[in-house]
């Protein structure tokens, strides 16, 4: 294998819907984030949070999950406004 693209996996290996899907599912998420800023980012994942959250789709647990792993990954400042963009999202 020279390159990625060479890549055969072995025969009981290959689930080429899935790897469709996935693929498919990532360019998409690419695509939509493509040219936006951090705020338009930001603001996406809260609507789709929100929505989550009142739907019942997402629970407080989640919410803390979700912070746990995206905080280390931000600043100070950053990781304050998603704590309390968090505690927000848990009143709901």
């Amino acid at each position: 294998m020279n390159d990625f693209k060479s890549y055969n996996p072995p025969e009981d290996k290959k689930d080429k819907t899935q790897l469709n899907n996935a693929v498919d599912f990532t360019n998409a998420v690419v695509k939509a984030m493509n040219g936006k800023s951090e705020g338009q980012i930001w603001r996406t994942i809260l609507a789709e949070a929100e929505r989550g959250k009142r739907e019942g789709r997402l629970s407080n647990a989640d919410l803390d999950n979700f912070y746990n792993t995206i905080s280390p990954m931000v600043d100070g400042m950053k990781r304050k406004k998603l704590k309390e963009i968090i505690e927000r999202l848990k009143r709901i």
